[in-house]
């Protein structure tokens, strides 16, 4: 079962004060990017696997999205998402990632946006994906870059000119990482690019994009703090089809 950390009193408050839990989709950097790998939503029945406050659910019904459904394994969050949304065609259920069963051939889209680092058994939720969506439907996530999440321990060292560098702890080693990150013990599965993509192509789904994300030099201006994104890739964005 995958660590249900978000239900953790002090971690979902630090979680709630990032800018992504307070400007929605607009505070996510990396959501210029991903909107562009997605499909038209006209009449779509999509999925968003670990949809924490409901952002995306509700802005793929403003697209046009038939309908949407909000899977989390979060209480507090899906409480939050329920908040804030007045839209029956949305619905949100607590799952599991790891054990949730979705009906074959029930959606058009799966969208996923920074929770499959968290999901250990990653091949058997891929492949209950795959038989989900239609023909020619699409999965389309963001995860955190396999070298961001190698770099994550020790944590920054001091180079030349005072910058900012991770070093790289064990890449080749795959499995799971613990990391303090808005609370003691967060438990991440750690795997390379190679892995991740060969994995997508077993299962059954034609690649289409893959971006190492970092900030355009806009943002930078717009917001400093991002500068240091630049040093090495944050999240990997991929696009597949079945």
């Amino acid at each position: 079962m995958t660590q249900n950390i978000y239900d953790n009193q002090d971690f979902f408050d630090g979680y709630s004060r990032l800018n992504r839990s307070i400007e929605g989709l607009d505070g996510a950097p990396e959501w210029p990017a991903l909107r562009e790998l997605l499909p038209n939503l006209q009449g779509a029945k999509v999925v968003d696997l670990g949809c924490g406050y409901g952002w995306f659910c509700r802005w793929a019904r403003e697209q046009g999205a038939k309908h949407v459904l909000g899977l989390d394994l979060s209480e507090k969050m899906l409480e939050q998402a329920r908040a804030l949304t007045t839209d029956d065609a949305i619905t949100y259920e607590q799952a599991d990632l790891e054990m949730v069963d979705l009906p074959a051939a029930s959606c058009d889209l799966a969208y996923s946006s920074l929770a499959f680092h968290y999901v250990e058994d990653l091949p058997w939720l891929w492949k209950n994906v795959h038989r989900a969506l239609v023909p020619g439907g699409r999965m389309i996530f963001s995860i955190e870059h396999p070298i961001y999440m190698a770099s994550m321990h020790p944590g920054w060292i001091e180079g030349a000119g005072g910058r900012k560098v991770w070093p790289v702890d064990s890449y080749q080693v795959e499995g799971k990482r613990v990391t303090d990150w808005l609370g003691k013990a967060v438990i991440k599965q750690h795997r390379r690019i190679g892995s991740l993509l060969n994995l997508l192509i077993r299962t059954g789904f034609s690649i289409a994009h893959v971006e190492e994300w970092g900030p355009t030099e806009a943002q930078v201006s717009l917001r400093p703090e991002l500068a240091e994104e630049k040093e090495r890739p944050m999240m990997l964005l991929v696009a597949a089809s079945r």
